[in-house]
């Protein structure tokens, strides 16, 4: 009992100095904002914790979104113990002492355990292989947490013992309601102190906060002191820019939000929506990625979805690749936004790549080809004893240089495998392929 009373003692100490973010963390599901998709009425994971008999799960999203919360409401609504274990520090050791705690809590008093364990994708193979015969055999109830695509970072063994839940971004208007409610609650947040904050400064607080409630907190927290210490009874925008300082881009270039941005990169550089190309391309640069990725990624894009509308993008693209070896970063960053703002803005064809399809299903379905004596290599001695490059005629020599000859082997018949866009320089390639047709005896395309 008295190990009880000390306990409470200290987590009312820890209540009273811990950061905003942390004394504003909800109590109840009623006071979780933002993530109705799991805490509304009749949402699966609400009522697998109000039945007080949660399965083990994985909670992934983005940090800030309730995913701490969410476990510790899993384990106050069971009335179990909540133990918490991050993946960047915990070993096979500690995730063993965790077990047999818990499994004596089951053997003296039948009280189940609940254990959070934070970053859960970054347990090797080993480590999460220890926790399945505790998750199986329901020793404890695991709530893993993931900013990372689990499908590529968890075992599929621990995988297929969990039930896998979303957290998403907090929209703005609950992260809105979020900075009201803590400047007004004088228990846990900041009543004491009867500040307001203007609308403007609590828009940039909510807009620069990608949806991360934490962040928003702790920034609030800073900005209240910022204002109380020029002795003003409001928060100022000058108070939640000096707080916010220099946003921290969050990108991990090698999880899954780089694939992600790469992604939205490339297929705004695609839709030809040149705005969202550069906003993806420069949150990458400031993330830190490595800038021939992008550069790599520009000379694909400006042969398989530029191509022959726009045939110098790949020169642009190229040049750029070349420019960043010679002068590097940061002003290697103005050739690759030219050649972005190039490509996002260029007419678009995947000509090139529905010809490659068709010319490889061609070869894949057709017959073993043979090649016509006219066209086989001629350029050596015996070649004309072979009958090799005999009747072939030298397209050069006949009007608009094209002869009517066969190309094709004999046993494949002569079809259209590139087939032009209708866009920038292609319309030209069109009107002469139509003449190119013709003068092959071929029927248009």
């Amino acid at each position: 009992m008295s190990e009880d009373l000390f306990a409470a003692r200290a987590d009312d100490h820890l209540s009273r100095v811990a950061p905003l973010a942390t004394r504003m963390r909800p109590r109840d599901l009623s006071e979780v904002v933002g993530l109705e998709g799991l805490v509304g009425e009749g949402a699966a994971f609400r009522r697998l914790v109000e039945a007080g008999r949660p399965v083990s799960m994985l909670l992934w999203g983005p940090p800030g979104t309730g995913k701490t919360t969410l476990a510790r409401l899993v384990a106050t609504n069971m009335d179990a113990a909540f133990e918490t274990l991050s993946a960047t520090s915990a070993g096979v050791k500690d995730v063993r002492e965790v077990l047999a705690r818990a499994r004596h809590r089951l053997e003296t008093d039948e009280r189940r355990t609940v254990l959070f364990l934070d970053e859960i994708h970054r347990f090797s193979k080993n480590q999460q292989d220890a926790l399945l015969p505790a998750v199986e055999d329901g020793t404890i109830v695991l709530v893993g947490a993931t900013t990372e695509n689990p499908f590529f970072e968890v075992n599929s063994p621990l995988m297929s013992r969990l039930t896998l839940f979303r957290t998403e971004p907090i929209p703005f208007e609950d992260l809105e309601r979020l900075v009201d409610r803590a400047l007004g609650d004088a228990e846990r947040g900041l009543g004491t102190l009867r500040l307001r904050i203007e609308p403007a400064a609590r828009s940039l607080l909510v807009s620069r906060s990608a949806g991360d409630a934490r962040l928003v907190l702790n920034t609030l927290e800073v900005a209240s002191v910022l204002a109380e210490g020029r002795g003003a009874e409001t928060i100022e925008l000058d108070d939640v820019e000096e707080a916010l300082q220099r946003r921290i881009v969050r990108y991990d270039k090698t999880g899954d939000r780089h694939y992600d941005v790469i992604s939205a990169f490339i297929k705004s550089v695609r839709g030809s929506d040149v705005d969202a190309a550069l906003y993806w391309l420069h949150l990458m640069l400031e993330g830190g990625e490595d800038p021939e990725f992008i550069a790599r990624r520009l000379v694909i894009l400006a042969a398989e979805d530029v191509g022959l509308a726009r045939p110098d993008a790949l020169v642009v693209a190229v040049a750029a690749v070349h420019a960043l070896s010679f002068v590097g970063l940061p002003e290697a960053e103005y050739h690759l936004t030219e050649a972005t703002i190039y490509l996002a803005t260029a007419p678009k064809s995947n000509s090139v790549g529905r010809a490659m399809a068709a010319a490889k299903r061609l070869v894949r379905e057709g017959p073993t080809p043979v090649v016509p004596p006219h066209l086989r290599g001629s350029g050596y001695a015996g070649a004309e004893t072979l009958g090799h490059g005999a009747d072939y005629r030298y397209a050069h020599d006949a009007p608009g240089h094209v002869v009517a000859q066969r190309y094709f082997p004999d046993d494949v018949e002569p079809r259209p495998l590139y087939r032009p866009g209708d866009l920038g320089s292609e319309s030209e390639i069109t009107e002469r392929l139509a003449e190119i047709d013709r003068l092959l005896g071929r029927e248009g395309r």
